[in-house]
This record gives structure tokens, sequence and C-alpha cells, in this order.
């Protein structure tokens, strides 16, 4: 129960529970950081698509300058954008994400989609997001064709010159990730799955394991993170069912504090995004106490195979192009 960190291939330590900064808004997000560094956050989940890493930078520099944390305490996690995948621009992007959050190095530098795109130049639009070009009268994504291997490379090097510690990899499964452990140099330390009760991702799960790839799930509540931009009905919260809310029950919990012990207890990080205090202080107190195994598999049993970040579907509904990345 006393484990709140996992151990990488490195030696070096990922804790277990992390703040996601996915939609904090911006207005908001340099008083979350530095609210969640008091009530004991050390790890950050960032991403230049995210467009509030210089309002996060903020809060973390303005942390450190309190005296709540030094950066040798901290593990920050940044993403590089499906526009960036070529070997040219992958440093470029990593310094701009460096920029904003106010730091030398990150702890974690992930792929933040197996998606390439065509490049926009830094000073036209940044983040670029997901249209070439937006304005245009029928607005879509422009592929580009890039390898993993040749943005993988360019990862590499990254490590190679200290501007990053870790590498790894977001949103791929076991065929892609056994690939990349075929050629890598550096072989990927994390990658970043959507991971919760409704999608349990057993195999991917055993797969990592047996290579020495730490998992951290993201939307690890489930639907909660998808209610307010209509990828996800409230019916389906993971939260209202009746055998998450009957452990609670039993526990003293929230049932948000179960489906995330549940995450830990799998051998994941889990980086549940909130802004609301008392949530913030809710969901680090996971480790003093566990649930029993056929509780496990109780939870376990809701897996449904539901994926509610599914580039197969929004990029389509949203960005007026098929772009299937899962089978």
């Amino acid at each position: 129960m006393s484990v709140t960190s996992l151990t990488l291939t490195s030696g070096r330590e990922l804790p277990a529970v992390g703040l996601g900064t996915w939609k904090i808004a911006k207005d908001v997000a340099t008083d979350v950081i530095q609210q969640a560094t008091k009530v004991g956050y050390r790890h950050f989940d960032c991403a230049c698509d995210y467009g509030n890493e210089r309002q996060v930078g903020n809060g973390l520099n303005h942390a450190m300058e309190a005296g709540l944390v030094q950066r040798d305490d901290l593990w920050i996690t940044s993403k590089l954008w499906n526009t960036y995948h070529r070997t040219e621009h992958v440093q470029p992007a990593l310094q701009h994400t460096l920029d904003d959050l106010r730091l030398d190095y990150l702890d974690l530098y992930l792929v933040h989609f197996p998606i390439a795109l065509r490049f926009v130049p830094f000073e036209e639009r940044y983040p670029p997001e997901w249209f070439f070009e937006p304005e245009s009268d029928h607005p879509c994504m422009h592929p580009a064709a890039v390898s993993l291997h040749e943005t993988w490379q360019a990862m590499e090097e990254l490590v190679r010159s200290g501007l990053v510690r870790e590498i790894g990899v977001c949103n791929v499964g076991c065929a892609m990730l056994r690939d990349l452990l075929s050629y890598a140099e550096i072989a990927p330390a994390v990658l970043q799955v959507e991971l919760h009760p409704y999608l349990t991702q057993d195999k991917l799960l055993r797969f990592c394991r047996e290579s020495d790839v730490v998992v951290t799930a993201f939307s690890p509540l489930g639907a909660q993170s998808y209610f307010s931009i209509g990828m996800a009905d409230p019916i389906e919260s993971v939260l209202k069912q009746s055998v998450i809310q009957e452990i609670a029950a039993r526990h003293e919990r929230t049932p948000a504090q179960i489906v995330l012990r549940w995450g830990i207890q799998r051998q994941t990080a889990v980086v549940p995004k909130t802004t609301h205090p008392e949530h913030l202080r809710e969901n680090l107190t996971l480790f003093d106490f566990e649930l029993a195994q056929e509780e496990m598999n109780a939870v376990t049993s809701l897996n449904q195979n539901r994926r509610f970040n599914d580039p197969g579907e929004f990029c389509e509904a949203a960005f007026n192009t098929f772009f299937p990345i899962f089978d």
C-alpha cells in the first residue's frame, strides 16, 4: 500500500499520481498548479496542445520561488504535437515547451499521437491544433508522410543532449509499440494511454509489463473529462456504477478514489484532472487503503472496451478527416 511511485528501467521514480492539465482553463491554471504543489503534487502532465503550458509554467515557477517545491522534486511530462514529427522540428517544439514551462529540461517527453500532420510554422500559429488551414472554406487535417522511426530518432537526440531525461509514446497499441522497441536505441520508458474500468486494456498492460515499459493512464476516471465536449453522455459515468459506489461505501471513500486506487493497484500511474481543491486532496489520498482482489476483479469486470478518446471518431466529427489509429 505504501508504493507511491513506479520505477523506470533507468531507476528514476515516476510518481504514481499526477495532475492532468488537459482542459484546465488558462485563467485558473497558474493558481491550480500552485494549490496542487501545496497539497503535495509533484507530477504534472502537460502538452503543447493543451494550450496552457505558459500558465502552468508560471504556477510551477511561483511555487518554486515560494519555496513550496524544488525542481528536483518535480516530475514534469509534456508531449510532442502532431505537426512537429519531422526531425528538424522536434527540438524546436521541445524548446517552445521548455520556454513556456520555464524549465531547463523535462523529466519525460512523449509523442502525443502516432499521427504526423503537415508542419505549421511556430510564428504562424502555436499551438497549431488539428486543422492545417482553420480559416479555409473546408478545413481539415493534412497528414504528413513521416515515420515514427524518424520521429523517435529525433526524440533520442533530446535525451543525449540533456534536454529530456526520459522519452515515450502515447496512444499506441501492442503492434506499434513492439515495432518501436525493435529499432529504438533508447527504449520508450513510458506509454500513456486511455485506461479506466470501461477500457481496461489488459493485453496492452501485460505486454508493457513484460517489455519494461511503465504505463500512465490518462482519463483514469473514464467519461468525466468528455461530458463538456460532447464526447460522452453523463449516463456513461463509471462513478455511478453500483459496484463502484458499494466499494466506496465499504471503504468510506469517494467513487473517484476507488477508481483511481484500482488504477494504482494495476501498477499504472494515473493523471486525473481537477481544479477543485477538495478533489486535489482526495485524488492524492490513495495510499492508506487497499482494494481486495475480489474488489479489483469487480471493477475490472466493468470493461466495455469503451474508448472515449478515439481519433477514428473525433477526427472525422470535429476535423472533417477520417483518421483511425486503433483497430
